[in-house]
């Protein structure tokens, strides 16, 4: 985490709270339930945050059921081709823009 400077320790400005944090903790096995590799998260308990003080607008971006029906229904008129890909760390290094203070 300090070599990919994912945080900078600051002290605290008057009057601003800190969020709690918790390490998600997990253990990736192989197809035959051996070891495979342990991974970590640090994860902020953003729902003790307060709207208009912590934070201004949250949003999630997931597509409306009835978008992706019409985008498979021109996909098929079309005769087009239909990839997929996932985008697990999409939003992995995203930039805030409001500061965060964890404890």
């Amino acid at each position: 985490m300090a070599k990919n400077n994912v945080w900078e320790l600051v002290d605290l400005p008057a009057g601003r709270k800190t969020i709690g944090n918790k390490w998600v903790l997990k253990v990736k096995r192989k197809a035959d339930g051996s070891i495979d590799k342990f991974k970590a998260r640090l994860v902020s308990k953003g729902y003790t945050q307060k709207e208009g003080i912590d934070y201004e607008k949250t949003f999630s971006p997931v597509v409306r059921f009835a978008s992706v029906g019409l985008i498979l229904a021109i996909i098929a008129h079309q005769d087009l081709e239909l990839f997929q890909m996932d985008g697990k760390t999409t939003f992995l290094n995203g930039k805030l823009d409001e500061e965060i203070y964890m404890d």
